[in-house]
């Protein structure tokens, strides 16, 4: 099932790489970039969450917050984010609940894991509405970001 443009998005309670619990409830009065992928230290997720991380300016600008989601654990993600210098907040799926939630769970990935994050992005906005929706099938693919910076514009 796939989020529908105009709906309201499923709220998530999530540890982040610091091992707090971060509640997309708390992000109420902002506009939320929601980015999963699929896993930390692996080529196409970390040029997609070092571009995130060279443009945070803009999407602070849009009055946004960027969550990165992986179904890692919080400790893999805290090296990950220290490795990498990411700026923005990395929250753990590691239960699979936000990525079925938002419908980019891959049943089968490579290798035979089962129960990986589909890369993804949703941008919701200040009302908690989904205004942006994008599930990639191939992990290989890179998130439309000229839309989803055309979506927070709008937003402004």
């Amino acid at each position: 099932m796939q989020l529908e443009i105009g709906t309201k998005a499923p709220l998530f309670e999530l540890i982040d790489s610091d091992k707090k619990l971060v509640k997309l409830a708390d992000s109420a009065g902002k506009n939320v970039v929601v980015l999963f992928f699929p896993a930390a230290f692996t080529g196409t997720c970390t040029k997609e969450m070092c571009q995130t991380r060279d443009e945070l300016s803009f999407y602070n600008t849009m009055n946004a917050e960027v969550f990165g989601i992986s179904v890692d654990m919080p400790f893999t993600l805290s090296k990950y984010k220290t490795d990498q210098n990411l700026n923005f907040t990395l929250l753990s799926d590691f239960n699979k609940e936000a990525s079925t939630a938002y419908g980019c769970l891959y049943e089968n990935w490579i290798l035979g894991l089962k129960g990986v994050a589909k890369r993804s992005s949703f941008v919701i906005d200040k009302a908690g509405v989904v205004r942006y929706a994008e599930i990639l099938e191939n992990a290989s693919d890179y998130p439309n970001f000229d839309a989803i910076k055309k979506v927070l514009e709008g937003l402004k």
